[in-house]
């Protein structure tokens, strides 16, 4: 019961007597007032039968006038409805506002603080396993598009289903889980399951990857404006009423007897109105105490009010006028909100930004060989200079990134890359010889960094398989060498391990990471990442993801050895990684092995025609064609002495070849990338497009080749292969008989697998070279 006027009035006692003084029915963006009987809605139309309960006050200092807010406990709305007073203070009619509190700006600070809050409170060695910056699985456009179309679905739907759907709550209920997880379902293949501003704002923010103008196109600005367009569209298929609307209700009875009005048709009893303003309420006047009778606003003057005409109260809706500036706003209230929330909300978020610049949004957290990358501050650009100094040649590659980690183009290319022969291993006993070989490399590839980035930007040489072989101390001299010129020639940021050995499995691991990076496998199930089989010159190297349970099941290396499985942390997902690095099985190391099988005598493998030295490792190996001529058969019976397959060594279940357990061979086997050696012998053999970066074989295609290789003479060499540089004539039937017995007899593919040859890998509209110094690159920006 309320007090309205000194008169009490309970205006929905016939109707529920429990509900209290005045109420109205609501449910999503419907509500309604009963008001002495009669049924009043908004624009939005429709009503429910589950009320609200409501305080009544006076409103403000206008006479007659009433407001009703609802009872406290709702954090989302609140309505405020004037209750305009008849004879006696009996209201006549019921004019209602809604206001809806936006939650985006308490989303997006609450998705941040909890962030935090999780970082903070969690065990540091569980925090890479646990959240990421908010990323797309397609590029910045086509992403701002997927969320256009996901958001303005969504919105579709929401509005659908709880303004044209089911009355029943549980259906609706229903219907909007069924929409909701359906459309995140499709938005995981292009923006993530996000479609939320404020959820993808709070792991970004804390990994410090949101301050980027893509985050806000994406995220934000596409975002709302899917959500406009959606609701824009769904009042064009459900338009409001006619604006001039009326409707003759019967004449009102005292209090007492009022029952409220219902049925269907125009005479419903359903008044459809909007918000006056308080002003328009003092101007219209509001009753007159002397005669008792009751004199609404003139429909004149005003909209949406009641007027009185022969006992029928009848609901119009007039022309305004003398609006003034605070009644033109509050009358496009609903307008100026929609604008100004999201403009507010971007504001706050750019305030809110961190200043320093992003963490990989592709590898989150970057763990290889007991090392993690972190968060950069070197400025919006990062270069980083890599030296591969491989057995066969010495490479630089210099990338470009930015504040993401994304590849930045240098030129035409993602990346400078040069190189030259011979590399540093063939200076065994002057390595200020084998340093000065890398004058060239070095001067262009610093060259082509700014040079007030110089100091800033990290250069590492990383010696591989060549180096390995000469021995602890000839090794560390050519290296020492190598630092010295860094030293007095170069403006380059060196590091104290900048120029070192790598071990074979880092090697791995670098090149697992390049291809999976560019192929943006990175955060996925171990099973949808792709296996890498890399063939340098001294040593191949075998990594894939395997299962934690193939990972438990590893067997401990044998002394000297390193460990089979490496856990590594990227992009919030944990992997382990099975690596193994064959020293001595590179393609030209191989050689010298498969010559040591037949001693001093002539070799099967060699091409017919040929009699001389091959030498590798500072050693020299006779090199002479069989006298019948070269043979696939016997050459592969001699490569698979060579690689010790099915030697006593094996003390696994399953082995490669010389005794080393083969990894389980799950599910981040079933698709295999093989590089370097693979594809270059294959190009120069004629079964791969050199121009094309990606090419896809089986290994009978190397068996095939080496059939045609092994049975030529050296003089039709040229001829018959004239891609293949004249020194590497007389190994080519090697050469490709030890590719087709590696990967079937070693590596256990099937002969007719198929598998993916790759020297370059499509990034954006570039083509990147999958060799393992772009994962070395990423760790280097990465770095404190």
């Amino acid at each position: 019961m309320a007090s309205w006027g000194g008169e009490v009035y309970s205006p929905v006692k016939e109707k529920s007597p429990s509900m209290g003084s005045g109420h109205f029915p609501k449910e999503g963006f419907v509500q309604s007032a009963y008001v002495n009987g009669i049924e009043v809605v908004d624009d939005f139309g429709g009503t429910s039968s589950r009320p609200e309960i409501f305080t009544i006050t006076p409103y403000s200092s206008t006479p007659n006038c009433y407001k009703a807010i609802k009872k406290p406990g709702s954090s989302e709305i609140w309505y405020d409805a004037i209750f305009y007073g008849g004879p006696g203070g009996t209201p006549r009619t019921t004019i209602g506002r809604r206001e809806e509190r936006s939650g985006e700006a308490t989303q997006a600070l609450g998705a941040a603080g909890g962030a935090i809050t999780i970082m903070e409170m969690i065990p540091e060695k569980y925090k890479t396993m646990i959240g990421g910056a908010a990323v797309w699985k397609v590029d910045a456009h086509n992403g701002a598009i997927a969320e256009v179309i996901l958001s303005f679905c969504i919105t579709f739907l929401v509005l659908l289903i709880i303004l044209r759907g089911p009355r029943k709550m549980l259906a609706k209920t229903f219907l909007l889980a069924i929409a909701t997880v359906s459309v995140f379902m499709v938005g995981s293949n292009f923006t993530r399951p996000f479609m939320n501003p404020a959820l993808a704002f709070g792991w970004s923010y804390i990994h410090k990857s949101h301050n980027t103008w893509k985050h806000f196109y994406v995220y934000w600005i596409s975002s709302y404006t899917g959500a406009i367009l959606s609701a824009m569209f769904f009042r064009l298929l459900f338009p409001l009423p006619p604006p001039n609307h009326i409707v003759d209700l019967e004449p009102l009875q005292d209090p007492p007897q009022t029952t409220a009005s219902s049925g269907t048709g125009n005479g419903n009893g359903k008044i459809r109105y909007r918000s006056p303003s308080s002003t328009e309420l003092l101007e219209s006047g509001t009753a007159n105490a002397s005669s008792g009778q009751y004199s609404p606003p003139s429909s004149d003057s005003h909209q949406g009010l009641l007027s009185v005409d022969g006992g029928k109260m009848t609901a119009k809706r007039g022309i305004g006028r003398h609006e003034s500036i605070a009644d033109k706003i509050q009358r496009h209230r609903g307008i100026l909100l929609l604008i100004s929330v999201p403009i507010v909300l971007i504001g706050l978020v750019l305030v809110l930004m961190p200043g320093r610049s992003g963490s990989d949004a592709v590898v989150e957290e970057y763990t290889v060989h007991n090392r993690k990358g972190g968060p950069n501050s070197r400025g919006p650009k990062n270069y980083a200079v890599i030296f591969d100094a491989g057995s066969s040649g010495s490479r630089v590659h210099v990338y470009c990134f930015d504040q993401n980690l994304d590849l930045l183009p240098l030129g035409n290319e993602l990346e400078l890359f040069l190189q030259l022969k011979p590399g540093l291993s063939a200076y065994p006993t002057d390595p200020r010889q084998a340093a000065n070989s890398l004058v060239s490399l070095l001067d262009k590839a610093e060259a082509s960094v700014p040079r007030e980035l110089r100091p800033k930007t990290l250069v590492r040489v990383g010696a591989t398989a060549g180096l390995r072989t000469l021995g602890h101390e000839a090794s560390e001299n050519i290296l020492q060498a190598v630092r010295e010129l860094l030293r007095d020639r170069s403006m380059l940021k060196t590091e104290a391990n900048g120029v070192t050995v790598l071990d074979g499995t880092q090697e791995g691991s670098y090149q697992w990471v390049t291809i999976n990076y560019l192929l943006r496998n990175l955060g996925k199930p171990y099973s949808d990442t792709v296996g890498v089989v890399d063939l340098g010159g001294g040593s191949v190297q075998m990594a894939y993801a395997i299962s934690e349970e193939d990972a438990a099941n590893a067997p401990k290396p044998l002394e000297g050895e390193d460990t089979y499985v490496r856990e590594m942390y990227l992009k919030g997902r944990k992997y382990f990684l099975y690596v193994h690095s064959y020293l001595h099985y590179g393609l030209l190391a191989a050689r010298a092995e498969i010559l040591k099988v037949s001693e001093d005598s002539n070799n099967p493998c060699i091409v017919t025609g040929y009699d001389g030295t091959y030498k590798y490792g500072g050693k020299g190996f006779k090199a002479a064609a069989s006298q019948p001529g070269a043979s696939l058969d016997e050459c592969r019976r001699i490569t698979l002495n060579a690689l010790k397959v099915n030697d006593t060594l094996c003390t696994h279940m399953k082995c490669t070849f010389g005794g080393v357990w083969n990894g389980g061979r799950g599910g981040g086997q079933k698709n295999m990338f093989v590089a370097s050696f693979f594809f270059d012998r294959a190009a120069e053999a004629g079964f791969v497009d050199p121009e094309k970066p990606v090419a896809t074989v089986r290994p009978l295609d190397f068996e095939k080749a080496a059939k045609k290789a092994c049975s030529m003479k050296l003089e039709e060499g040229k001829s018959k292969f004239p891609r293949v540089e004249e020194e590497n004539l007389p190994y080519l039937c090697m050469d490709l008989v030890y590719q087709f017995t590696l990967l079937t007899d070693g590596f256990g593919l099937e002969a007719s697998q198929t598998i993916t040859l790759v020297k370059k890998v499509k990034y954006g509209e570039h083509a990147v070279e999958a060799a393992w110094p772009l994962g070395s690159a990423i760790e280097a920006v990465s770095s404190p």
